[in-house]
């Protein structure tokens, strides 16, 4: 009778050592946990892809379609407009029109959201060269922004008279003359974006560089 209890003592001690040496210290615990530091490096030390802007084609008069379906994306969109007026039924009437007729700016990165975009509803296509989508400089959108007004408007144009002499007062053509030919419908503001996507040269200056004589 008294050697009975000893025995389960003894058998409940050699399971209680059992399960200690099943169990890792916490320092083994430890030595087990991936390392975190080096996880945290790594991941900081991957590059990110990437993110350009790019010209966006859209379906006729559907840049507000296209422009939306893409912001749903995630996507950062710009789409300049102007405020032009148009003679509608004998009277003026103050419109605001894309910058770019058909066109707007989009930001991305192009392995990852191409096709997404690509397939927005009222886009057409992007805008590419030699099969490459072409990518809008930085300095491109900044120089747009620049002359914002309220947002996403342009201030007007100054109104200049067909065969006027100015005088450019700022930038890389300062202190030349010139004689004023006609200003610039959306359309062909699209045409001058695109020539100048694919690098040829042009001199297009802004008006508030252009003085009357």
């Amino acid at each position: 009778m008294i050697g009975a209890p000893l025995q389960n003592v003894e058998v409940r001690s050699m399971e209680a050592i059992g399960r200690a040496s099943l169990s890792p210290s916490l320092k083994e615990m430890d030595d087990l946990q991936p390392n975190r530091s080096c996880d945290a490096s790594n991941a900081s030390a991957t590059v990110m892809p990437p993110m350009h802007w790019y010209a966006v084609n859209t379906k006729p008069h559907q840049e507000d379609v296209a422009e939306a379906n893409v912001r749903r994306l995630g996507i950062e969109t710009f789409c300049p407009r102007l405020k032009e007026e148009r003679l509608v039924r004998q009277k003026k009437h103050t419109c605001l029109n894309p910058l770019f007729t058909g066109y707007l700016f989009a930001r991305f990165e192009v392995t990852e959201h191409y096709r997404y975009v690509l397939f927005s509803r009222g886009v057409k296509n992007i805008v590419a060269f030699g099969g490459e989508p072409a990518i809008v400089e930085d300095h491109l959108i900044a120089g747009i922004r620049a002359r914002l007004q309220e947002g996403d408007v342009l201030e007007p144009a100054s109104g200049f008279r067909c065969g006027q002499i100015v005088r450019i007062h700022e930038g890389p053509l300062r202190g030349l003359e010139a004689i004023f030919e006609r200003e610039t419908t959306g359309a062909q503001r699209a045409v001058l974006l695109l020539k100048a996507l694919s690098y040829q040269v042009r001199a297009v200056v802004d008006l508030r560089n252009v003085v009357n004589l």
